[in-house]
């Protein structure tokens, strides 16, 4: 009994720890751009099938969005409530209950594209549109509620914090941040996280710090994992690899440490418990402890680059002349993380 025990316990950790076949075209062992890129040519070589707007997004929205609860209702991203009297929080509805027009009787439900066309940079008649991995479900007000508002952080339920600031819900943000960060690895130049969410950049000047927050706060649901597989499957071909594994944007960008659902990713990170930068605040030079990075870039607050160093020695590098708050990112051939420092 206790061999047959050890042997399902065995198999159970070499199947977690293989990564899907999706990804065999994929050296996770590349430089961090390298995998960017890699992870972007096979989102948008495997995805085989672009959707109309109109019927293909209905249909889509009444499949992969189905209550697990109730199959003949949808999920509303951002509802939270069924048993107030509010229908614009409902957290379910009718599948058949659309809403094609402006004038629509409530409650009703459309397509809200967590990515909004407005603020992106979306091709004319370009795939982003369709892309059913950034659309879901939402009740039509809460949908005009949010219209084309960033996402700031909060707590609690979704609504608006500040105006023409929004936030999902503690129990949506996860499912969003995974979503902004799909669209930004299959349109990156069209679809970029600062322009949809608004925060600090403690950990890459290319993502708002509550993205990938958010990634490792709310982990992947069943929910997600089953409607990454059906649009895979049954409707475009290609993956969201945040559900998949959450720990890729730990990986890509830093910040807190999300689920590595394979157990592979994490074991090469740069462990910043031993590394130490110094001094910081500094008035010209910061030194690190040794450690084999290739590359170490300053940007400014504002996300722009103000010096590289690929001539690495001396374990120190040299900041701007003026004064400021500047973030270092300090990476070797596998993984980059950043730290805030201060020149005076």
């Amino acid at each position: 009994m206790n061999k047959i025990y050890f042997l399902i316990t065995f198999l159970s950790i070499i199947v977690y720890g293989q990564v899907p076949s999706y990804y065999a075209s994929i050296d996770f062992n590349e430089s961090n751009e390298e995998i960017k890129s890699d992870l972007t040519s096979l989102l948008r070589t495997t995805h085989i099938n672009r959707l109309s707007y109109t019927p293909g997004v209905w249909n889509a929205l009444k499949m992969v969005d189905l209550d697990p609860e109730n199959s003949d209702n949808v999920l509303l991203i951002y509802g939270y409530d069924d048993f107030d009297s509010d229908p614009v929080n409902d957290r379910s509805r009718d599948k058949d209950l659309t809403c094609h027009s402006a004038t629509c009787s409530q409650p009703r439900w459309n397509r809200e594209h967590i990515f909004p066309k407005s603020i992106g940079e979306f091709e004319e008649d370009g795939y982003e549109i369709t892309d059913v991995h950034a659309l879901r479900a939402s009740d039509t007000n809460m949908n005009a509620y949010r219209f084309n508002s960033p996402y700031v952080d909060g707590e609690g339920n979704a609504g608006e914090v500040t105006s023409y600031r929004f936030y999902p819900g503690d129990e949506w943000k996860g499912d969003v941040a995974r979503m902004i960060l799909y669209m930004y690895l299959r349109y990156p130049a069209n679809c970029k996280p600062n322009y949809v969410g608004i925060d600090t950049h403690t950990y890459s000047p290319e993502i708002p710090d509550i993205f990938l927050e958010w990634n490792a706060e709310d982990p992947v649901s069943e929910f997600e994992i089953r409607r990454n597989n059906l649009i895979a499957q049954e409707l475009q071909g290609n993956r969201n690899p945040f559900i998949d594994n959450p720990y890729i944007a730990t990986k890509l960008w830093g910040g807190p440490k999300a689920e590595d659902r394979w157990g592979t990713l994490s074991v090469d990170d740069i462990a910043l418990d031993a590394f130490q930068v110094y001094p910081n605040p500094t008035v010209d030079v910061i030194y690190y402890n040794e450690h084999s990075f290739t590359a170490i870039t300053v940007y400014d607050i504002s996300g722009k680059i103000i010096d590289r160093d690929l001539n690495l020695k001396d374990n120190k590098t040299k900041m701007p002349n003026t004064k400021g708050m500047y973030l270092v990112e300090f990476c070797d051939k596998n993984n980059c993380n950043s730290i805030k420092v201060i020149k005076n």
